[in-house]
């Protein structure tokens, strides 16, 4: 090719021999899905300690036996893996709820919010709940969540047992005058006139009339009686209080009254005291009393309304788990939201560019609930929670009828919009069902409160592991099987298929519980396993146990039977960590199975005779040692390399490893050059392998033998890469041999 350059000089090219590299490939990743008691649906879920596994998916459940799937993940996490947790979903799993017009509503099926994305995707502009647990589930029952906003100023108590009888009514107007100083902002000036505002809440008390109340919003100040110049609200009029006495003056918001139509009503009047509207309130709890003057300050309007000219769209949000069912303490603040937005575009001032929406910051940082239909939406009446939004402001100078509530509809951008106010809710999520028909009655009054999950929902959880390009797994984790033999042997041929469709992991299978546990005859047992396993797919990507371990439940406080699959793939994940991947997991050095007090069945020697070659590796305990893993066979079905766990996790970590550096090659030119770099990428990586004593020996053939015309023409890439396994030692066979006193080793033996 000639020169680029057009006249004389330097031309600096660099021609890279580095592409590609052989990595080093750490199986520890394990999968289990399983019903569990709180947790996304069928959202895979990565967790590296029980400690995660108790936050994200809650504690183990004597209900359906539900402990063996919490305790089969728990158990291979003290191995030193890392797990990836799939909740199941179900026919009656349901999200607790606060719905909109009803207590609660239906949240099953298609209504339920399975996860994050289901919420974003299906649910985020849902007008059939207000808040909605973010788990489906039970536990989120009698939850609650308490709301508000800069809905009034002040609460004056009205001497009437018929506040509407002197004009209290909602969407109101009231004048009180000024005739002093006032505090502005940084200044402090001489003002006479006139505070008017909207009455948004009236409290009627029919026997006391002392006790009855109106909630009041101050809207603006007008400097002189009958000029009628309305000021905006701003900070200058906080606290500046109606004040006592004859002074109460009402508009009839069906129409329209201007100029001096404002006429006193001196029948009755304001009567001391007057009291600040935030001081008063709290969160509405049964179980505690706490003031929303302790969580935080009067939410009034956020910096990104202020600067659009908006108003009144602040709110603060509170969960609080008020039994203590979730905590353990009952009036408990379980999170707190501050200063949110009831603006569409809201953008937080202290965090930019997060979103200040409340429906989205709430979606995207509470760990417990999602919000659905927003209480100020258009004509929202939310009588179940008495809750209703009310006009922040009047229409005009002019015109003091308020401001209707579509006007001021949360959900639209900002610019302009003054935002309609609700107030202070309380809202109790109830209606959540867990898995099945339980013994009991939660209080909810749903009867779904068990944890017996469906074959098919489990078969449907472990798909979210089938796509190897979006999920890494090393280990598929059957866990505990089902209800029948039939539904066990179901679900293991699943994740056998499963492994044998992604080719880069393995399926850790057991028996069913039955089969075992409780049953006292160990003949009847070997039978029972022969039979079970007789019928699992052949597979070299499938590793067969015989293991049910008796360990402790510490939640519960009690002793519990669970599989030992879970053990079996910790145990080939502890391998890789402590050795490496080739060696065995089975035997005294590797094979010690963690917390196992006893087994349910112990096979002797003659009935390991009979498992091992039906492709069933025994857990037995032997006297000083423990209980472990005694064999290293795959589920393969006829005699080949890969018919040990050794041999087929070799390979899995040298195809893993070697297929990224083989990924760097696709684009490149099919010349000896890239040949070359290949081969120097792979036989350095298997020399190190031989030498950690993987292989015996190697031969990597990637020349112009095996890419030919033809190869080269049809755009491939050929390397072809001849392994010699290592092999683990199964039978050991020791002779001892008695000889005269006289005679010679050497002639006994037939050796010089």
């Amino acid at each position: 090719m000639a020169t680029p350059q057009l006249s004389p000089g330097v031309l600096t090219r660099e021609v890279d021999l580095t592409v590609g590299r052989a990595e080093n490939v750490l199986d520890n990743i394990g999968a289990i899905a399983g019903p569990f008691t709180i947790g996304p649906v069928n959202d895979p879920v990565d967790i590296s300690t029980e400690q995660d596994l108790i936050n994200v998916f809650g504690k183990p459940q004597s209900t359906s036996a539900q402990y063996e799937y919490w305790m089969s993940a728990a158990s291979y996490l003290t191995y030193g893996g890392v797990l990836k947790v799939v909740r199941t979903a179900g026919p009656y799993l349901a999200n607790a709820n606060a719905g909109v017009g009803i207590a609660s509503t239906s949240m099953t099926g298609s209504g339920r919010i399975d996860n994050y994305d289901d919420y974003i995707n299906n649910h985020d502009d849902a007008t059939d709940f207000t808040f909605a647990a973010k788990n489906p589930g039970s536990w989120a029952n009698d939850l609650k969540i308490t709301f508000i906003d800069n809905f009034a100023d002040q609460t004056l108590h009205v001497n009437t047992t018929d506040p509407a009888a002197i004009g209290c009514t909602i969407g109101y107007g009231v004048t009180a005058p000024i005739d002093g100083v006032i505090a502005g902002l940084g200044t402090t000036t001489q003002y006479s006139g006139y505070l008017k505002g909207i009455i948004v809440g009236v409290n009627t008390d029919s026997s006391t009339a002392a006790n009855s109340t109106i909630d009041v919003r101050i809207v603006s100040r007008v400097s002189g009686f009958g000029t009628e110049t309305l000021i905006d609200y701003s900070e200058d009029t906080v606290g500046s209080a109606f004040t006592a006495g004859n002074y109460i003056k009402t508009v009839n918001n069906s129409a329209a009254v201007t100029g001096t139509g404002f006429t006193p009503n001196l029948s009755s009047g304001i009567t001391d005291p007057v009291k600040d509207w935030y001081d008063q309130q709290t969160l509405g709890l049964t179980n505690a009393t706490i003031s929303w003057k302790e969580i935080a300050g009067r939410p009034t309007t956020t910096k990104y309304c202020l600067d659009r000219d908006s108003a009144n769209d602040a709110l603060h949000i509170v969960v609080t788990d008020d039994t203590g069912k979730i905590t353990g303490i009952q009036g408990n603040v379980i999170e707190k939201h501050l200063n949110l937005s009831k603006a569409l575009d809201a953008v937080s001032a202290v965090n930019a560019p997060t979103k200040n929406w409340y429906e989205q910051f709430i979606a995207d940082y509470s760990d417990n609930v999602y919000a659905g239909g927003n209480p100020g939406g258009t004509n929202n009446t939310y009588s179940s929670w008495e809750s209703y939004p009310r006009a922040s402001t009047f229409s005009s100078t002019t015109d003091y009828t308020p401001v209707g509530t579509a006007a001021g509809t949360w959900g639209i951008d900002a610019q302009g919009v003054d935002f309609n106010v609700i107030g202070n809710k309380t809202y109790t999520l109830s209606g959540g069902d867990d898995y099945s028909v339980g013994g009991s009655v939660v209080s909810s009054g749903s009867t779904y409160n068990a944890f017996s999950a469906t074959l098919g929902d489990l078969m449907t959880s472990y798909n979210e592991f089938s796509n190897k390009d979006e999920i890494e797994v090393d280990f598929l984790i059957m866990g505990p099987g089902g209800d029948t033999v039939q539904d066990s042997q179901a679900k293991a041929n699943k994740l056998i298929s499963l492994a044998n469709s992604r080719k880069d992991c393995v399926a850790s299978v057991g028996p069913h519980r039955s089969d075992l546990v409780g049953v006292t005859n160990s003949t009847t047992q070997t039978n029972n396993l022969v039979q079970y396993f007789a019928s699992l797919s052949s597979s070299s990507y499938a590793v067969f146990d015989s293991g049910y371990k008796y360990t402790y439940d510490r939640f519960n406080n009690k002793f519990r039977y669970i599989p030992t699959n879970a053990d079996i793939a910790g145990l080939m994940c502890r391998t890789s960590i402590t050795s490496y991947p080739w060696f065995s997991p089975a035997g005294q050095q590797r094979g010690i199975i963690n917390n196992a007090i006893k087994l349910a069945y112990n096979p002797d020697k003659a009935q390991r005779d009979i498992l091992y070659p039906k492709r069933v590796n025994s857990v037995i305990t032997q006297p000083g040692i423990g209980t472990l893993l005694f064999g290293d066979k795959t589920g393969l079905g006829y005699a080949s390399a890969f018919d040990r766990i050794n041999v087929r996790r070799l390979f899995l970590t040298i195809e893993q490893s070697l297929q990224k550096a083989a990924e760097a090659q696709l684009f490149e030119l099919n010349d000896e050059l890239t040949r070359a770099n290949f081969r120097n990428i792979v036989e350095p990586y298997l020399r190190d392998v031989q030498a950690k004593r993987g292989l015996y020996g190697f031969l990597v053939i990637c020349d112009t033998t095996n890419n030919t015309p033809d190869v080269i023409d049809n755009n491939e890439f050929r390397a072809d890469i001849y392994l010699k396994p290592a092999k683990s030692i199964n039978y050991v066979t020791l002779t001892f041999i008695a000889t005269r006193t006289g005679v010679s080793f050497e002639e006994v033996a037939g050796r010089a």
